[in-house]
């Protein structure tokens, strides 16, 4: 009985130690939810949809836009890129979200720094490849860049390939908006 116990306590003594719980990354704590829609979900070829790159900050966070108005400032941005033309076709230029707050930062000789807080939503239009196939689609951004801070610090910008399901539908594509038509037409010539 002796031994089964000193057996029992030396396994005990050298059974590895469970790992420490890991401790959330910046980007983990900074953010509530950072997700990546289409409006509509559900689209023609042809059609035009609007993606949407929605970030929730917790209280204590900002990001920045993807542009700065004052050029002390240019670097102090978010990035954003888009995929070539395949499936969707990417249109326009990206939004960055309408009424940033602005700070002046002397110290920099910066002016006007352009900040978001709460809720965050970036938004870019991309029409469906008009000869697409019905089916599920991935639009998926290659590259996502957003650099956010705290009272004290930014962080390094954190790599991120954000994506978003379309569901095309069948049936005969719909006129491309005439807007858009020769932006579409041009970049799927590229695309070849």
């Amino acid at each position: 009985m002796f031994r089964l116990a000193l057996a029992l306590t030396c396994l005990a003594a050298v059974a590895p130690a469970a790992d420490p719980p890991k401790k959330p990354d910046w980007f983990s704590k900074a953010s509530k939810e950072f997700t990546a829609t289409c409006d509509p979900a559900e689209a023609k070829p042809g059609q035009t949809v609007t993606f949407k790159l929605t970030l929730h900050l917790n209280d204590g966070y900002t990001v920045y836009p993807t542009k700065q108005p004052d050029r002390p400032a240019a670097g102090m941005v978010s990035k954003i890129d888009f995929p070539k033309p395949g499936a969707v076709v990417f249109v326009g230029t990206l939004a960055d979200p309408p009424s940033p707050k602005t700070k002046a930062e002397p110290e920099l000789g910066i002016e006007k720094l352009h900040y978001y807080t709460g809720k965050v939503v970036w938004e870019r239009k991309f029409v469906v490849n008009p000869t697409q196939a019905a089916g599920d689609v991935t639009v998926q951004l290659p590259n996502v860049k957003l650099t956010v801070c705290d009272a004290t610090n930014c962080f390094p910008a954190k790599a991120q390939t954000p994506e978003a399901k379309l569901k095309v539908l069948a049936g005969p594509a719909v006129a491309v908006d005439p807007a858009l038509a020769d932006e579409v037409t041009k970049a799927l010539a590229e695309k070849k």
